[in-house]
């Protein structure tokens, strides 16, 4: 069995997989209870100044029969005094020494604010502090959440005045809700921070009731923007730890967050560059007890790829990220139909026909069968026919033999630049 064991900036856990600060750390109670469920770590819902939350607050998008594809909120950081918080962080380390609790902080950007809040939460024994530049709605209205962290000077500046007093490690937590994530990123790191988190919620309305017009979710009739999380946004979170990953400008440990619901949505991470992640909105739709088929799967997947320690994942597939001007305009794959297994729905043929390259045949046979074949020499290796195929295994991708040598965008045009020149 491998070893799960993580190291994020000088914060151990017995295994990557933390729940991020959101509802389901709100207690010490719940985290008490993931942290016995297996959870390796917690980063404590936000602290700062409590607010008052509204009801309802909560959305959730379903496709296709699957509920809770996306999630949205428009739920603030905690509800619930300081003094309650801290004494249940206190009580909760104590009960689990070797488990990582994070406390997420969130004050006005002020130093002395910044400055108090830290002191008084390191004292009761927290591993790590995770500021929240991320929160995209009620807290950005008061000058705080995203509304810093879409500013680089902010997110340096504040992370700075952290750093000052900070005894602890020091995680910045990114807003995904800005052009360029490596901007902020590189601005954190120039303010100190020992690790970066990613991503929180994206800006979002979870949509408008037909029969009464409210926007969903609605608070007596009225309707704000709130933040989407959960398997929907995992491709654009995947795609920012990657781009941080890849930077060499933002060189200190990421954690990644958004969308991570399995073992294997932790694997991509960690590939992607992650020392560990954060999951929220799949503990929420299926309890604290999901970690248990997290722990099995990554143990089951490092046994049999022969791998020690799952910190051997980290990073290990950010030197094949690259631009689109690095990949090579000759390589070439087309679409293969294994007629053993198609149902003949012609569900390829129509994607094909209508919106790609029409260069699936319908054919007939000797015997009067009708059966779909590819036209090789006008697939362009699109993958849009395997897509929507829903038979596993009836189209395959395949390579062609070269014709030509690699050549990617970038080399051609230094080619063409040179030949001008």
């Amino acid at each position: 069995m491998a070893d799960l064991r993580i190291n994020l900036a000088g914060i151990e856990s017995p295994n990557p997989f933390w729940l991020a600060s959101a509802p389901p750390t709100n207690s010490g109670y719940q985290v008490q209870r993931a942290f016995e469920a297996g959870w390796g770590g917690a980063v404590w819902k936000t602290l700062g100044e409590p607010i008052i939350n509204t009801s309802s607050r909560f959305a959730a998008i379903s496709f296709n029969g699957k509920k809770v594809v996306g999630f949205n909120n428009i739920e603030l950081i905690t509800d619930r005094p300081l003094e309650v918080n801290l004494k249940e962080i206190y009580e909760t380390k104590k009960r689990f020494p070797n488990h990582a609790i994070i406390a997420s902080l969130m004050v006005e950007p002020s130093r002395e604010k910044w400055h108090e809040i830290v002191k008084r939460v390191e004292d009761v024994g927290v591993d790590g502090l995770e500021l929240n530049f991320g929160c995209p709605h009620g807290m950005a209205e008061r000058g705080m959440g995203s509304a810093s962290g879409q500013q680089p000077d902010l997110v340096e500046s504040q992370t700075m005045w952290v750093k000052e007093v900070a005894k602890t490690p020091v995680i910045v937590k990114l807003t995904p809700n800005i052009t360029d994530i490596t901007m902020t990123a590189k601005a954190a790191v120039r303010g100190g921070a020992d690790a970066i988190s990613m991503i929180n919620t994206i800006n979002s309305l979870a949509g408008v009731d037909l029969d009464t017009w409210n926007t969903i979710p609605h608070v007596a009739g009225k309707g704000a923007h709130g933040g989407y999380c959960g398997p929907a946004v995992k491709p654009i979170a995947l795609n920012m730890v990657a781009e941080c990953a890849r930077n060499a400008n933002i060189n200190i440990p990421l954690s990644g967050i958004g969308g991570i619901s399995n073992w294997r949505d932790a694997v991509e991470f960690m590939l992607m560059g992650a020392t560990g992640v954060q999951v929220c909105t799949a503990a929420m739709h299926h309890g604290f007890s999901i970690v248990e088929d997290m722990i099995d799967g990554l143990n089951n997947y490092l046994d049999e790829k022969g791998i020690l320690s799952v910190t051997e994942l980290i990073g290990k597939s950010v030197e094949k990220y690259s631009d689109w001007g690095n990949l090579d305009l000759n390589y070439q794959t087309v679409a293969k139909i294994n007629t053993d297994i198609c149902i003949n729905c012609n569900k390829c043929h129509i994607a094909c026909e209508d919106t790609a390259h029409q260069c699936i045949d319908m054919l007939t046979d000797p015997k009067g069968n009708k059966y779909l074949k590819v036209r090789e020499a006008d697939c362009v290796g699109c993958n849009l026919c395997a897509i929507v195929c829903p038979e596993e295994g009836a189209i395959s991708m395949i390579e062609l033999p070269r014709e030509k040598i690699a050549m990617t965008w970038n080399e051609r045009q230094h080619a063409l630049a040179s030949l001008r020149g």
